[in-house]
């Protein structure tokens, strides 16, 4: 019998890229996502990837909130395990509006935890983030470096992780894989799925593409008076197939019987100036990108890249692409879907 996995927030960017990953390594997927941040065209570009496979995925436009309805879902499929990326996400935003990111990720993750319980479905991947590391002292980061998120966005990624700790230790049932995701970049080869953010983009990427395909006029670069080698931020940005390919890793290493709640990094284990992400990417698209520049953000960490050795030596993971082909594939999806899942070529009726 093929596992039946959840994933919560599937409909998103690296959600749909492992969904997709699921679906090809012949697990069947149920999608719950209440598209507040994505889009269903997604799920439907998904299914056209993987073919044959595309008959095991299921979507269920549901807000992780509402219990009476993830309760419904769990009473009638039996889940092998939960993928848990549905959250809010945007920095800038959390700042701003710290009670509705609490509200979502923290009460949305807790309701999700209290039925997966119910269930009998104690097997969990979860979605953490390098920003539990808030601004770390020395590089790389190895996921023993003391805690302390910076923005509220941060620290419902953070109080995640502690109560899924509580949890296993209160209950030694539950087996549970915390994935600290450095920065995510790229898409799909084909070009038919990738990043779409709503509104104005958080990430460096989003922007980039959005200058390259004319839809801004310029990239603002925040900071270029770091220690650095070229004054601007460096970060650890990873291929968005590489980071599905570690939660399905992930999966695989919940059947070890001694995994009882533990975390791993996913990353490089290399930092890339913003200035060298901008050269990569003109490089991929044959266009310039006009660059603004503009002082540090507050918050914004100078360095910060991963360790990855745990990774690559427990879940038997490790980064397969570079910031080239990450450049040329976010490209590919951005020339051919300038305004994302709303590009004309992208109706599915």
């Amino acid at each position: 019998m093929a596992q039946s996995i959840l994933v919560t927030g599937g409909a998103g960017y690296i959600g749909s890229h492992t969904v997709l990953q699921l679906l090809l390594g012949g697990y069947k997927t149920v999608v719950v996502d209440n598209l507040d941040n994505a889009s269903e065209i997604a799920l439907f570009k998904v299914k056209e990837l993987a073919g044959d496979f595309g008959e095991n995925l299921t979507f269920h436009k549901l807000d992780l909130r509402n219990k009476p309805a993830l309760e419904e879902l769990f009473s009638v499929t039996k889940f092998n395990a939960v993928i848990h990326f549905a959250g809010l996400k945007a920095v800038g935003e959390s700042v701003q509006k710290p009670l509705l990111y609490f509200d979502n990720n923290l009460i949305g993750t807790i309701t999700l935890l209290e039925v997966m319980a119910a269930y009998g479905c104690k097997n969990l991947v979860f979605s953490s983030s390098a920003t539990v590391y808030g601004w770390p002292k020395k590089v790389p980061c190895t996921e023993e470096f003391p805690l302390q998120a910076m923005n509220p966005y941060g620290r419902t990624k953070l109080f995640i992780e502690e109560i899924c700790r509580d949890i296993h230790r209160s209950d030694s049932e539950w087996k549970i894989i915390l994935l600290r995701y450095f920065n995510p970049v790229g898409a799909h080869p084909s070009g038919k799925i990738g990043e779409d953010p709503r509104g104005t983009p958080n990430n460096l990427m989003p922007f980039v593409q959005q200058v390259a395909v004319g839809r801004r006029p310029a990239l603002t670069v925040f900071g270029n008076d770091y220690l650095t080698k070229d004054g601007t931020g460096v970060r650890d940005y990873i291929h968005v197939l590489d980071l599905a390919d570690g939660h399905i890793a992930a999966l695989c290493k919940l059947d070890d019987p001694k995994i009882g709640c533990e975390v791993y990094n996913l990353g490089t284990g290399k930092g890339t100036s913003v200035l060298e992400m901008v050269a990569a990417f003109e490089k991929a698209s044959g266009k310039k990108i006009p660059l603004v520049m503009a002082g540090r953000r507050p918050g914004d960490a100078e360095i910060v890249y991963a360790s990855t050795e745990k990774a690559e030596r427990e879940l038997n993971w490790k980064a397969k692409y570079g910031i080239d082909e990450m450049c040329r594939d976010q490209w590919n999806w951005a020339s051919k879907n300038p305004y994302g899942y709303e590009s004309p070529n992208n109706n599915t009726n």
